[in-house]
């Protein structure tokens, strides 16, 4: 089944933009689109998506908030913020907020693409490096009380778990991983699932933000 695909943006030519680049893909189809997040949170309810490409900087309601909405449901379609900035609060706060990554709006199509089917299949971080220096640059900014509880849900995971996430949470590939703790790509798969269902998180994106607000990776990449 083809990748269905919401674009989110009130700029009319970059929808079209996206969307003919996304008509010429077999495994892809754009099922809707929207100028703002009032009209995208509208047409959800009666339209099934699997992706949302997503602005973030948009009238009646922004994209920060828009993904906030939508990432309540359990079973809401992913999210990819794209944004015109490589260090853009708007982006953090976004996958704060619950999407799955980001992109520049300027990302060559393959990226692009590779990144749409990479969010959907849930396996990997969209752009780590850059997540990372948003998040090394954001990470500061993250409240310092109230997060005792978040803490103790990492006693929940195992000492190889907590290892896992960690090399996660620097932007490190399943395969990369799997080198770097000489296991078979397979087993850190089971185990990035452990860590996903343990910590009741929805994807890799969600684990790198919880590991900075909890101190288990500082900023610039040190582990806590």
């Amino acid at each position: 089944m083809a990748i269905r695909v919401m674009l989110v943006d009130d700029q009319v030519l970059l929808r079209t933009g996206f969307r003919m680049v996304l008509a010429a893909q077999p495994d892809m189809e754009v099922v809707a689109e929207a100028g703002d997040g009032v009209e995208a949170l509208q047409v959800l309810r009666s339209t099934a998506v699997d992706v949302v490409l997503m602005d973030v900087r948009m009238p009646k309601l922004d994209g920060v908030e828009t993904t906030a909405r939508i990432c309540v449901d359990p079973d809401a379609p992913k999210v990819l913020i794209l944004t015109t900035f490589d260090l853009d609060e708007y982006a953090f706060s976004a996958l704060k907020a619950g999407a799955s990554g980001f992109m520049l709006k300027d990302v060559p199509p393959g990226e692009l693409l590779a990144a749409i089917r990479s969010v959907h299949s849930g396996d990997a971080v969209v752009a780590p490096s850059t997540t990372r220096r948003l998040l090394d640059r954001f990470a500061p900014m993250l409240p310092t009380t109230g997060q005792e509880p978040r803490h103790k849900e990492l006693q929940r995971l195992t000492d190889r778990e907590r290892e896992v996430m960690v090399l996660v949470a620097q932007g490190m590939s399943n395969g990369e991983i799997a080198a770097r703790l000489v296991l078979s790509e397979a087993t850190v798969k089971t185990h990035v699932g452990r860590i996903l269902t343990k910590l009741n998180l929805r994807d890799r994106v969600q684990v790198v933000v919880l590991a900075y607000e909890t101190g288990l990776v500082r900023a610039g990449g040190g582990q806590g």
